[in-house]
């Protein structure tokens, strides 16, 4: 009776499983085609960014001192600053009148953007990283089940091809979460580093906006 129910069960459970190898095996080519996606984004960020970063972030904040907020944005110009950031440090001079509560808050809704543009960034590949080895543990096993049936009736070549196809899964699923994990890694310390000399030369500037304002009070 048990093994009568279990049966039709059984069976669907196959067909559903079965019929998962094609959408499950056309992520994981989606997902190494984006692998090669973001390995090509990372190395023009690296030609055409990080190349061109070369600031001292104690030498500006020096620089900031005794200067007028005109004087402050041409240095910040012509500085090696990402367009983003000298574009939160123009926002954050150009709303220097004020009062200083709201001014604080201004800089802290900047800082928000720009971490959660980086965030952005880094999901995709966090993403990949994540969920890369389930995907290819799915179509590793799938094809195991009708590779043990070839098997056990002798289909030898039912077999290798069942093998063959789980072995390229587990090869592109891991390859995949490997690559998007080091890319991750490699982008989050940039960030970091980035949003680190960002925090600095906001505080600076409100630091000289306050001196300058106590300084005509």
């Amino acid at each position: 009776m048990i093994i009568s129910i279990l049966k039709p069960l059984q069976d669907t459970m196959h067909s559903v499983s079965g019929g998962l190898l094609m959408p499950t095996i056309a992520v994981l080519l989606l997902m190494l085609a984006f692998t090669v996606v973001e390995i090509g984004g990372l190395i023009t960020e690296i030609i055409f960014e990080r190349r061109k970063v070369h600031i001292n972030v104690p030498r500006m904040i020096n620089a900031f001192q005794d200067k007028t907020p005109e004087e402050i944005l041409g240095d910040i110009d012509q500085s090696g600053l990402f367009r983003r950031q000298k574009a939160a440090l123009r926002e954050l001079i150009d709303n220097r009148t004020l009062p200083v509560i709201s001014l604080q808050a201004i800089a802290r809704r900047l800082l928000a953007q720009e971490e959660l543009h980086y965030a952005k960034i880094t999901s995709r590949t966090d993403l990949i990283a994540r969920v890369g080895p389930m995907f290819g543990l799915m179509a590793t096993l799938i094809p195991l089940g009708p590779g043990l049936i070839a098997m056990g009736q002798g289909d030898t070549k039912t077999l290798a091809d069942s093998l063959l196809t789980a072995f390229d899964a587990t090869v592109a699923g891991l390859a995949a979460a490997a690559i998007c994990f080091g890319i991750s890694r490699l982008r989050r310390r940039w960030y970091e580093d980035y949003m680190s000399s960002l925090e600095a030369l906001m505080e600076s500037l409100l630091e000289v906006f306050a001196r300058e304002r106590g300084i005509k009070e």
